[in-house]
Order: C-alpha cells, then sequence, then structure tokens
C-alpha cells in the first residue's frame, strides 16, 4: 500500500531540492495531489494480476482469441516518468475461456507498478498462461516514453514495441498467424 504522507514529504524535498519554495501558494497543494497520483499509478504492487481473470468458462470454441488496443499507463521504473500505449493479447484456449473484460484488468494491474515495457509484456503473458491454462499466448505492447520524448533522446514521435509469445506461441511459425492478425 502506498504511503501518501511519505510522499507528500518526499515531494516537499523535492521541490525543495530544484530550488523551488514548496511553501509557494502555487505549490502548497503539489505534495498531495501527487501522492494521490501515486496510489493511482502504483496500486498493482503487490496484486496478483492472474487473479483478476476469476473462473474461466467451458467453451467449445478452441480457436484463437484476440482482444487488440487495450489502453494502458505505466511508470518507467528507471526515470519514474509515465510511458503509455496499448497491448494486444491473443490466447488458445484449451476447452475454457474467461470473460474479454478480465483481459484489460491484467493489464492494468501489471501497469499500475514501476515498470520497464519489457517485463510489462513478459508479466502479462504470464499472467494470462497461468489464469487461463491455455495452450499458447502472444501479448504485442506498443508504447511511447515520456523519458525518450521529454530528455535525453527527445524523440516525441518515437514508440517502442515488445512482444512475448508463451507455449505454442513460442514457435514463429505458429505465432506468424496470430501477428498477422494482431497487426490488422
Amino acid at each position: 500500500m502506498v504511503d501518501q504522507q511519505r510522499i507528500e514529504a518526499a515531494v516537499v524535498e523535492l521541490l525543495a531540492a530544484i530550488g523551488e519554495d514548496p511553501q509557494r501558494a502555487d505549490l502548497l497543494a503539489t505534495p498531495k495531489k501527487v501522492a494521490e497520483a501515486y496510489a493511482i499509478f502504483f496500486n498493482g504492487i503487490g496484486v496478483d494480476a492472474s487473479s483478476a481473470l476469476g473462473e474461466t468458462i467451458a467453451a467449445e470454441h478452441n480457436e484463437v482469441v484476440i482482444l487488440k488496443d487495450i489502453e494502458f499507463v505505466s511508470m518507467c521504473e528507471h526515470h519514474l516518468l509515465p510511458f503509455t500505449g496499448v497491448a494486444h493479447i491473443a490466447y488458445l484456449p484449451e476447452g475454457r475461456v474467461v470473460g474479454l473484460g478480465r483481459l484489460p484488468k491484467v493489464v492494468e494491474i501489471i501497469a499500475s507498478r514501476p515498470q520497464l515495457q519489457e517485463n510489462l509484456t513478459a508479466q502479462i503473458a504470464d499472467a494470462i498462461e497461468a489464469g487461463t491454462g491455455s495452450r499458447g499466448v502472444v501479448v504485442v505492447v506498443e508504447a511511447r516514453h515520456h523519458c525518450v520524448v521529454s530528455r535525453g533522446a527527445r524523440q516525441p514521435e518515437a514508440n517502442t514495441v515488445t512482444m512475448a509469445a508463451r507455449g505454442v506461441y513460442a514457435e514463429p511459425v505458429a505465432r506468424a498467424e496470430v501477428m498477422a492478425l494482431i497487426s490488422k
């Protein structure tokens, strides 16, 4: 659980460290606002994402299920700056499926932690695989990193794409059809 009082104290110190007056009228509410935001940004810490999938449902459908364009916001663990993007999830059921609304919940939980995009992608794939018992999972994440946009390289249009594949989709030939469907 996020300790909002400690965050508020840290923000006061940060403001002073950059040469600002934390008592300046326009900054008085900043520590509280930052603490409230961080409570939201990091509410996935310690939460088991695969448990968000709930009960699986018996289904005759055993072909690929794809949910695309799941929007997320996460925080880069190196700079504590946001990165935003979309996740695309494909899984190959083994006689059971999950409610489609559960997949974005998994993304939201895992994104609500300090993250690297590469780890975010792998953790989503692992949670879907564990929670569905599926024969295969592919996760593709496309994101814009504000650490790249606003500092260092300063590339406002650059996007990063990562992919994780599990089960039968670990083989490139099996993964190709799913990747073609995701990229449509």
